[in-house]
This record gives structure tokens, C-alpha cells and sequence, in this order.
């Protein structure tokens, strides 16, 4: 076997790395809140984030002890000038190894064996709240009975309209677009663009084996596909780099960002003989082999779906504040779900509820197994989605914990400092036009004293440099870093 070399890199935001070694602790990713902060603040527990090995489950293909079973954390960073979330080294095992450990069959579902789908060519809205003829409107009644779990079950979960997805269901894919996605069998890293909202991001660092072997799909509407023909050429089959490009016609929704919760929650419906997914949102950029993902926050977990926790918020109710204060929805509906949940039980999250450490998913990252559990767990997700706001992150704990009062569901919540490690985040176009407008006009009147007060002075800024505090800085590297340690 060939010698272990452990390789630290200290990176900060937005440098890449190739695997090297047996396994890399890597820093990437967007730098916005104290690394410190993402582990002190919980309210529910001062644990470091440390791993021991007998929390592993022992995959083939993985030397005995798992060698990254006794791995931690090293202590933050310290710098003053960045105080937001930042990513966290990640213990990964070779690309190798990590394909190796892949689970030869599914994992056993907990109780539920068969899931069924309603199908209801013409669906009608019965109550005030009762979702979308996407969704099929559910009622009241069976919302709740969906979460009686048992071994044979029928369940909303979009797609009414037809007993194909995506073939006159609305969310219409094209046949030979559907029949090409039905012969991906093993993993699909799966994203979307809806609204022209966001730029296409590139995998990186994809082993050539995870190329040939694994599906990367991109779902756009008309919109966003029109814009990508018009800056990129697609090639005859379809792809753009990795992305295999699908256009979406029909849409559901007239919002774009409940739109991309059909691909994100539903991937088991598009997608029949997956067996893995990984759904990244439009504005990330996969940066670490999907295997190596797979394989640290399921297989060595032991895990069936995985989501990390927001960085700073625990709190469901506290979640719905923010999100009125940012106006990502509108407040009365945020109150109006959140006081339903209040109503059937959902309270403020405390330590009282440990071993759950969070209510408050990132949901910009999913990683689960595709099995009957999972599934379901999804599906009523997105019921929730459906009938209320399409902020998701306020509805999935309510989903979580009623499925889990009656099964076993393997959830991994980890640390978002994680995810921030194998994605980098790319703003929106909205937000990246502001930030390269240009800045307003100054009246001609004020122009005219300007240009007199400083006529026989010579500046010593260029054109077109940005001024900050009265003086222009240097651009410094965004890649700079204090070099590899090598042990």
C-alpha cells in the first residue's frame, strides 16, 4: 500500500487545489462570517468539531482505521479584517478509495418499501391553502396523512398531471431529454438557472473516472437557455464543459425561485434509476470529485441525506425574522406559515432537542441516496414548498421531525464551514450588475466646481481605479496564501 502523506492547505477564498496525497485538508470557498463563530455559537452544544473513529461506518476500500478518524479542526484563523463564515479543512480520502467505498446495493429503507405517486389529470383547489395544480392540490387531511409512515404508500409529489414526469405535467422536458436522463444509473450532480438569475458555474477538480461514470445535468428555461446560446456554443449533444444542458418548457410557477424546488426536491422523479444525487443551487461552483463528497457526508457517516446547518441561525421562528428583514417574501405569508406550524406543535429550538443540533438548514447543498425514505422525505418537503412560501428552509424541520417521530430517517447535518469547502458561492446577476455599475452622475453643477477647483492640479489616481477612504490600494492576490505544511 502506498504511504499516507497529509497535506494542509491553508487557502483562502477562491483557489482551487488538484487531490493530492492520500487525503487534503483544503480551505476554499467565499469568506463571510469568523470560522470561530461557526462552532462556539451553537446554543445547543461547546463540542469542538472533532471526529472520532468509532463514530465511522467502515466502507470497503477504506484502510482500517479510517484514516481520517482522527481528525479535528485546527483553531481558526486569526484576522481581524474577515469576520464572516468561512470554509473549514476537510478530511477526504483519495478519488480512488473514495469510488471504491461506494455501497454495492441501496440502503434499507425504515419501514416504507413502496412509494406510490398521485396521479390526477384534473386536479381542483379546494381550500384556501392547497397548493398548485403542479402539485395537485393536496388537502389538509392528506398532508397529514402523508406523514403516517407505512410500508406501502401513495403521496403527493408534483407531477400530477401524467404518469411521466416531464411529459405534459407541466416542468415538460423533451423525450429525448428524458430518455437520456433515465439512463443515468449511479450519481447526478444536478443544478438549475431559472430567470436568467444566475451565471453557469464549472465544476472543478473532477477526477476523469467521476467524468465517465457520474451525470451532471443543468435545467434552464427558455429565458436563461437563450442566453447561453447567445455567450456559449452548445455542442450536438447538448453540454456546455461537464453540464449536460436541459431545457425546461411549461413551467410550473411565474416565480423562477419556486421553479428551481422541482429539480432540487423532486430529483428522484426526473431521475428513476439514480441511486446518488448531489444537488448544488445555480449560484455555486462544485469545487471537490462528487465521490469524495459522497463518501465523507454519507458512506463514512452512514448517513442517507445530508444538508448542512446554517452558519448563524438555529431557530425556525428566528429564520422567518430574517427572512422579513432581507423582504425575501412577503411577511405576511412567512407569519401565516410559521404561526401554522406554532399551531401544530413547532417550537423554538433549544437544547431540549439534542441530538438534533439544528432546525435551520443552508439548503443551497443536498446530498442524499435515492431510496423510498429519502424519497418521501422530499416529496413532502416540497408539499410544504408548494402550499406555502418557497422559502424552504422554513419548512424543513417541520418536515424532518415529523417524518423522524416515526422512523429511523439518517440525517447528517454537519457543520456549514463544510460545504463551504467543496462549493464556492458566486453572487447572483442582480447583485453582480450592482456591484459593477457604474457610480451616478454628478450634476453639471457640482461637475462644473469640480472641474475649476482641481484644473491646475494633477491627480494621482488612474481612470478607472476604485478609491476607497480617500486613496487608491493596491490590488492584493485573492490567492495569496502562507504555503503548504506538509507532515
Amino acid at each position: 500500500m502506498r504511504p499516507l502523506s497529509y497535506i494542509l492547505e491553508p487557502f483562502p477564498v477562491d483557489c482551487h487545489f488538484f487531490i493530492m496525497g492520500a487525503f487534503l485538508l483544503t480551505v476554499t470557498g467565499q469568506v463571510t462570517m469568523d470560522m470561530e463563530s461557526t462552532f462556539h455559537q451553537h446554543p445547543a452544544s461547546n463540542e469542538s468539531a472533532t471526529w472520532h473513529s468509532g463514530r465511522y461506518w467502515q466502507p470497503k476500500g477504506i484502510p482500517t482505521p479510517h484514516p481520517c478518524g482522527n481528525f479535528s479542526y485546527p483553531p481558526p484563523p486569526h484576522d481581524k479584517k474577515r469576520t464572516g463564515p468561512r470554509p473549514c479543512p476537510v478530511c477526504y480520502v483519495p478519488a480512488e478509495q473514495a469510488m471504491d467505498s461506494m455501497p454495492t446495493s441501496l440502503s434499507v429503507s425504515p419501514v416504507l418499501r413502496d412509494l406510490n405517486y398521485v396521479i390526477e389529470e384534473t386536479s381542483v383547489k379546494t381550500e384556501l391553502e392547497g397548493g398548485s395544480t403542479f402539485g395537485g392540490h393536496p388537502t389538509l387531511q392528506q398532508r397529514n396523512e402523508s406523514f403516517d409512515i407505512k410500508e406501502s404508500m401513495t403521496v403527493h409529489c408534483g407531477f400530477v398531471k401524467g404518469m411521466k414526469p416531464g411529459r405534459g405535467t407541466l416542468f415538460d422536458i423533451n423525450d429525448a431529454d428524458l430518455l437520456e436522463m433515465e439512463q443515468c444509473h449511479g450519481i447526478v450532480v444536478a443544478s438549475a438557472i431559472f430567470g436568467n438569475y444566475d451565471i453557469m458555474q464549472h465544476p472543478k477538480n473532477i477526477n476523469e473516472a467521476t467524468k465517465r461514470s457520474a451525470c451532471f445535468y443543468m435545467f434552464v428555461d427558455e429565458e436563461t437557455a437563450a442566453y447561453i446560446n447567445n455567450s456559449t456554443e452548445l455542442d450536438r449533444t447538448k453540454r456546455v464543459g461537464l453540464w449536460r444542458v436541459v431545457v425546461v418548457r411549461n413551467l410550473p410557477y411565474d416565480d423562477p425561485r419556486r421553479n428551481g424546488k422541482v429539480p432540487k426536491l423532486l430529483l428522484h422523479r426526473l431521475f428513476p434509476n439514480i441511486q446518488y444525487s448531489i444537488w448544488i443551487d445555480g449560484k455555486l461552483e462544485l469545487v471537490v470529485d462528487p465521490h469524495l463528497i459522497l463518501e465523507r457526508l454519507l458512506w463514512r457517516e452512514n448517513a442517507t441525506f445530508a444538508i448542512s446547518r446554517h452558519y448563524k441561525r438555529f431557530d425556525v421562528f428566528e429564520e422567518g425574522k430574517a427572512n422579513k428583514a432581507a423582504k425575501k417574501y412577503d411577511s405576511a405569508s412567512i407569519d401565516a406559515q410559521l404561526e401554522f406550524y406554532r399551531r401544530e406543535g413547532l417550537t423554538h429550538y433549544s437544547p431540549d432537542k439534542l441530538p438534533i443540533t439544528s432546525d435551520v438548514p443552508e439548503g443551497c447543498v443536498i446530498v442524499r441516496e435515492h431510496i423510498p425514505i429519502t424519497n418521501l422525505f422530499t416529496c413532502l418537503w416540497f408539499n410544504e414548498v408548494d402550499r406555502f412560501t418557497s422559502r424552504d428552509q422554513l419548512s424543513f424541520s417541520t418536515v424532518r421531525d415529523k417524518i423522524m417521530a416515526k422512523v429511523d430517517l439518517k440525517l447528517n447535518m454537519f457543520d456549514d464551514c463544510q460545504r463551504r469547502n467543496f462549493v464556492n458561492q458566486v453572487y447572483h446577476k442582480d447583485v453582480m450588475r450592482q456591484k459593477s455599475s457604474p457610480p451616478p452622475r454628478l450634476s453639471s453643477n457640482i461637475e462644473s466646481r469640480s472641474s475649476n477647483s482641481q484644473s491646475d492640479r494633477t491627480t494621482r489616481f488612474q481612470p478607472g481605479k476604485p478609491v476607497r477612504n480617500g486613496r487608491y490600494k493596491k490590488p492584493r492576490s485573492r490567492c495569496r496564501h502562507s504555503g503548504r505544511k506538509t507532515f
